[in-house]
């Protein structure tokens, strides 16, 4: 058994010394491994020895089957190994030489918003979640408390699909997946791009960004919501900015509010983007609705939260002083160079 398993090694030896290309490597695994191989044919020979030597001879045939795969496995590797070093002297590049390099481009202003909003609320202890731009209309309207008459559901303001679903309106279905899949105390934000059919103006477009958070625990109060919101616009703008809280109603929330800031582009004095009113519609935001708790699977006397809604286009606007949301969503290089 050993002279002929040597027999058998010294001929692979042989074989993988005449193969130059990964074709020939794989006809020699084929012919010492394969169904009518040499191995093979080995290992089938041994139903004919005696039992008393048949696991002696199945070890040492296991054995050189080991040996002969690594063979061909470290011969396939040395081919490879030679076939790059031989392209690399052939296709060498200088790397100093100037290739005419491209500008380097940059990120998104709604995206680097969206970036640093996800860090404010990562560090006070939020999750991001993210969910389906094709909603079905239980996420996107009955969990919420949204009933079948509200108007927000007619095809006006609604993109509906053949199939029954529908583009997302608004990010707050991530709110109840994630309530339906996390048990509070729960801290969560869900960012992302939401369509309405709105009539376009320098302050509305149909697709456009928001990031929509709550946060679910027992005796969650008013002032929670108060806290995190203003701890949020002071960390984007880099100073204490001037809001309002006005009573505001949306069927997911009750009590529900609308926080306004004062308009950065005017000083307050009016212009197109806060039509002249000298506030900007920033962040509606609330007390979770018992029902869409109960929707959440989470018991409304047990638990209380906050809720709410940043339009991220706008914020983006407040910030770098943009006076026309369709800037944003125009992809116009001369727009989007500035933000390098």
């Amino acid at each position: 058994m050993k002279a002929e398993s040597e027999a058998i090694l010294q001929s692979l030896r042989e074989a993988i010394a005449a193969a130059v290309t990964e074709r020939e490597l794989a006809e020699v695994k084929s012919r010492f491994l394969g169904k009518k191989g040499e191995v093979t044919s080995f290992l089938r020979g041994l139903g004919a020895l005696p039992s008393e030597e048949r696991q002696a001879a199945g070890k040492a045939v296991n054995e050189l089957k080991q040996a002969v795969e690594a063979a061909i496995e470290r011969a396939v590797r040395e081919l490879k190994g030679r076939e790059l070093a031989r392209r690399l002297e052939a296709e060498w590049v200088d790397p100093t030489l100037d290739a005419g390099r491209r500008p380097v481009g940059s990120i998104h202003p709604t995206t680097r918003i969206q970036y640093e909003v996800e860090d404010v609320f990562t560090s006070m202890g939020f999750q991001v979640l993210d969910g389906p731009h094709v909603e079905t209309d239980y996420f996107n309207f009955e969990a919420l408390n949204i009933p079948a008459d509200h108007p927000a559901r007619d095809m006006q303001d609604t993109f509906y699909l053949e199939d029954g679903n529908l583009l997302r309106t608004h990010t707050s279905p991530i709110q109840v997946r994630g309530m339906q899949r996390l048990r509070p105390p729960l801290q969560i934000i869900g960012p992302g791009k939401v369509f309405r059919c709105e009539r376009i103006d320098a302050s509305h477009e149909s697709s456009f960004h928001q990031l929509e958070g709550m946060m679910v625990d027992r005796d969650i109060k008013v002032a929670h919501l108060i806290y995190f919101m203003k701890t949020l616009l002071s960390r984007i703008f880099g100073r204490e900015e001037e809001v309002r809280l006005r009573p505001g109603y949306f069927p997911f929330v009750e009590p529900g509010f609308e926080l306004d800031i004062r308009c950065l582009l005017c000083g307050g004095k009016g212009c197109s983007v806060c039509k002249g009113v000298g506030w900007v519609e920033l962040l509606p935001c609330g007390m979770v609705h018992p029902n869409v708790l109960r929707a959440g699977g989470i018991d409304p006397s047990a638990y209380s939260g906050f809720a709410f809604g940043l339009g991220l286009d706008r914020l983006v606007m407040m910030r770098y002083g943009i006076e026309d949301i369709r800037h944003i969503h125009s992809a116009d290089l001369r727009f989007l160079e500035q933000f390098r």
